[in-house]
């Protein structure tokens, strides 16, 4: 695929996650993706196919947040078959806590969905704030 046609993959990602359309989402990520948290937080580590990525990464964060997190996408680069994400997000938790954090992502797609993902993001608020 053209770098654009997989710019306005991951443009249509985050604009499905905020408006809390998570079926687009994850129709958009490869069964066999390869999804890895740097750092030592709780919801660090590599995360093998979407199963385990949504068990062991999605289904803690979301139970942690009331409404998921609103992305505002600060620019999207791309070369190849890589896109780099750079965004900020905000949320709020169950106890009513702000997390507003800013990523960077750097996904790999094939076939149209993403294969590969690597998020940097600030660790020392999310393990203040995430169990």
């Amino acid at each position: 695929m053209s770098v654009e046609n997989n710019k306005r993959i991951v443009q249509k990602f985050y604009d499905a996650g905020n408006r809390g359309d998570m079926d687009t989402c994850f129709g958009l990520i490869s069964d066999d993706i390869i999804w890895t948290n740097i750092g030592t937080t709780s919801l660090s580590g590599t995360f093998t196919g979407k199963q385990e990525m949504m068990e062991k990464l999605i289904g803690p964060l979301l139970g942690q947040l009331k409404q998921g997190i609103h992305t505002t996408l600060q620019r999207l680069v791309a070369e190849g078959d890589y896109v780099v994400a750079h965004t900020s997000g905000s949320a709020e938790t169950i106890e009513g806590q702000p997390y507003n954090n800013t990523y960077v992502w750097i996904i790999r797609l094939r076939d149209g969905k993403f294969a590969e993902l690597t998020e940097f993001m600030d660790t020392e608020l999310a393990n203040a704030t995430f169990k």
